[in-house]
């Protein structure tokens, strides 16, 4: 493994730091409110940061997420990334990347993702699309893989191919960044994953714990296409949730650095708060827990761009993300003492996000429980390396043949 950054990624993070840091400040997300700060996403698209993300990589798209992370930066940055551009990049046709790619880059078109639990979309018999009767119902925590009742459903004209027109019908209560979107992703039974112009659909605003600019989706016959194969919905859902969790580590590194810098000056007794053995112990589980985010983020999105197997380690970062990002912005909020409880404090923001990503990440139980099947279905480390031998020995040239 190696988490180096290259000097394309250095670059483009000093350059997203130091525009996030002159622009998200605390009077401004204060007059933002719960919507999306417009001039900061028009200077992070001038600056021509989304666009890089498709030569960075999921990597580079982890680094730059970090930086929006510490500011919590009201723009769409991760969600038109993971969803919109990486999505579309991977698994779109070349007529859907010569169409939406630049829209994506510029930042003129954003897109927005709902990812239900894969198979709560059935397909209907005889249509051949994936098809579920009623609306589709996300719970309060399921976020990435949220259980649904009912689903989303789809007619398609002229069979089932990609990118092939279809309709949907069905409704999702809550979908993050829906207000700002252009675009939203969904997917079906099959892993194929559908596109959808919100401009086409009915979208109502929705407020949730962080400011998200979340909005409740209805299709009622709303016209779509298709993206992507069977591996789409994964490829897509191992994305987001390992940039995510690349959003969190920014997100609990802020809110440590305010609790830091709180505790050097305020005194008590005559001494800053800060020389005191509980601060200090406190402090340190949760820089040792933002450390854990941060590498495990690294991991999964450095196999991703290897083009390597990261089912197991994109949980895992999900996991730390979703449970020990909730510590961390706890403790980061408790550090402040009485000035914590204050909710315009800035620490209260990044208090905020780290419970919203802890969400929509899913719970921690339920990351486990599904980490624990995936390990459950593979061979045991003897099996594997029997099995690989065997293999090497079928491929090896017999002596005869030498």
């Amino acid at each position: 493994m190696d988490f180096t950054p290259t000097e394309e990624q250095t670059t483009a993070r000093e350059l997203a730091a130091r525009i996030f840091g002159d622009l998200s400040t605390h009077d401004r997300l204060t007059a933002a409110g719960t919507g999306t700060d417009a001039e900061l996403w028009k200077a992070l698209c001038a600056a021509g940061l989304p666009g890089a993300v498709e030569d960075m990589g999921l990597r580079g798209l982890v680094l730059l997420l970090e930086e929006q992370g510490r500011t919590t930066a009201q723009v769409p940055f991760a969600a038109s990334c993971v969803y919109g551009l990486l999505a579309v990049a991977a698994h779109g046709t070349d007529e859907q990347k010569a169409r939406l790619l630049p829209g994506l880059r510029d930042g003129t078109s954003v897109a927005t993702g709902a990812f239900p639990e894969r198979g709560a979309i059935r397909a209907a018999a005889g249509e051949g699309v994936p098809a579920a009767p009623g609306g589709l119902r996300a719970t309060a925590r399921g976020g990435l893989r949220a259980m649904a009742r009912g689903g989303v459903r789809a007619t398609a004209r002229g069979g089932v191919r990609t990118a092939a027109p279809g309709q949907l019908t069905g409704s999702l209560p809550l979908v993050p960044w829906l207000r700002d979107a252009t675009h939203v992703l969904l997917p079906d039974a099959d892993g194929a994953l559908w596109l959808v112009r919100t401009a086409d659909a009915e979208v109502t605003a929705v407020e949730t714990t962080a400011p998200w600019a979340a909005g409740r989706l209805v299709l009622s016959g709303t016209p779509g296409e298709r993206l992507g194969g069977p591996d789409a919905y994964e490829s897509v859902l191992a994305m987001a949730r390992t940039a995510f969790a690349g959003l969190q580590a920014g997100v609990c590194a802020g809110s440590l650095a305010r609790a830091v810098a709180y505790t050097s000056t305020r005194e008590q007794f005559g001494r800053p708060l800060s020389t005191n053995q509980g601060v200090l112990l406190r402090a340190a589980d949760a820089y040792m827990d933002t450390e854990s985010i941060r590498v495990t983020a690294y991991e999964a999105a450095w196999r991703q761009d290897e083009d390597m197997d990261a089912a197991a380690e994109v949980l895992t970062a999900a996991w730390w993300a979703s449970e020990a990002g909730k510590r961390v912005v706890h403790a980061g909020q408790h550090l402040h003492g009485g000035a914590g409880a204050d909710l315009d404090h800035p620490v209260h923001r990044h208090f905020l996000w780290g419970r919203q990503l802890d969400a929509y990440l899913g719970s921690g139980p339920e990351l486990l429980a599904e980490l624990g099947q995936l390990l459950a279905r593979e061979p045991t480390p003897a099996k594997a390396t029997a099995r690989a031998k065997a293999t090497a020995r079928t491929k090896e040239p017999s002596r005869e043949s030498r």
